[in-house]
């Protein structure tokens, strides 16, 4: 399968204007023959921690990437705060919408306390592994790409990990190498999907998005500036990758 990682901007806190904005990369993705398209953590509002951010869930971020997903007939998945039945403060949730109409959602498990996101959003419980094609895909968010254990967890049942980010260019190094090391570790391709330009809180982020095979190899790299990478995946390559050097297998 061929995956489009989107790198963008983000108009702060402003929906329609981050989806009108979107949808024409989301379809140039789908033109290069991507089946599945992958855009940035909070897409439709930045990384905002303003009160009432959140969106119901199923709301229009939810909507929006349902409607792409069914329109293109592919596979399009975005973070965004997403409000949950009964609850109050918004879970980070990363909305993967299949072309059938079908969603599946991973509420980000680690908020990034260093920013205060613990005290405006929810931490999800539970990690989430889709079966997309053939490929066995597990979705975080960001911050838990600094958590090798729930990688390793999950590795055994994963190909592709996706991971949609606000990660900024203050620590762009962390980025890059933590992906890498997931990616080798584990055995696994790694999709990173970075945000660029200056947020509405003045941070600033850097992109830096990147598509890596199971080997560790770098098959599609991003600078600083909006594009869309694409790369061809293979579970059949993580299999053999994994038969070749079994370093799974000796985890204790």
């Amino acid at each position: 399968m061929r995956i489009a990682a989107v790198q963008h901007d983000i108009a702060w806190e402003d929906r329609a204007a981050n989806h009108a904005a979107l949808a024409g990369p989301v379809a140039r993705a789908v033109d290069e023959g991507a089946g599945l398209v992958l855009l940035s953590e909070t897409f439709s509002t930045g990384f905002s921690m303003t009160p009432g951010i959140g969106e119901p869930e199923g709301g229009s971020s939810a909507q929006w990437l349902v409607a792409q997903a069914r329109q293109h007939g592919v596979w399009v998945g975005g973070s965004c705060a997403e409000v949950a039945p009964g609850e109050t403060l918004p879970h980070n949730s990363f909305v993967l919408a299949g072309p059938d109409g079908t969603v599946h959602r991973y509420r980000k498990q680690h908020p990034f306390t260093y920013a205060g996101e613990h005290e405006r959003f929810r931490a999800g419980t539970q990690s989430v592994t889709v079966q997309v094609g053939d490929l066995r895909v597990s979705l975080f968010v960001c911050y838990d790409l600094r958590f090798a254990d729930v990688f390793w967890d999950l590795a055994p049942d994963t190909d592709v990990y996706l991971v949609p980010a606000n990660w900024p260019a203050a620590r762009r190094e962390h980025w890059t190498t933590l992906l890498r090391a997931r990616a080798i570790e584990n055995q696994a391709y790694v999709v990173g999907v970075n945000r660029v330009g200056t947020a509405g809180d003045g941070t600033q982020h850097s992109g830096d998005s990147r598509i890596i095979s199971p080997l560790g190899e770098l098959l599609a790299e991003a600078g600083d500036g909006e594009t869309v990478l694409l790369a061809d995946v293979d579970a059949g390559e993580v299999t053999r990758v994994r038969e070749r050097f079994p370093f799974l297998a000796d985890r204790s």
